[in-house]
């Protein structure tokens, strides 16, 4: 039996900003291999999401072996994203929030 994968804590948090602005997100965590967190949808773009809590240690957000050689081999877009601000600036190309138009 396949050990159900764990989720950082921060993302919701993320996942709700990203859908906020307009975005689709498919989970993606479950699927194990090292298959990054999320997957992103917005104005006909895609995003692959591995998530890691920002406000845990670094040697606590480190990429699983698994993780590594996913990003490491996968031939398109994969980013790791800390924070709701970074998953937003990736997405729309704003530096802050507070500067994006209303999408």
């Amino acid at each position: 039996m396949k050990q159900a994968a764990k989720v950082d804590a921060n993302q919701p948090e993320i996942v709700d900003a990203l859908k906020d602005i307009g975005c689709t997100v498919l989970h993606l965590h479950q699927l194990g291999k090292g298959a990054p967190d999320i997957l992103v949808g917005f104005r006909g773009n895609n995003w692959l999401f591995e998530i890691k809590d920002g406000n845990k240690p670094p040697s606590k957000r480190k990429l699983t072996d698994m993780e590594a050689i996913f990003h490491r081999d996968w031939r398109g877009q994969v980013a790791i994203v800390k924070t709701v601000d970074e998953a937003i600036r990736l997405v729309t190309g704003y530096e802050h929030t507070a500067d994006m138009p209303p999408f």
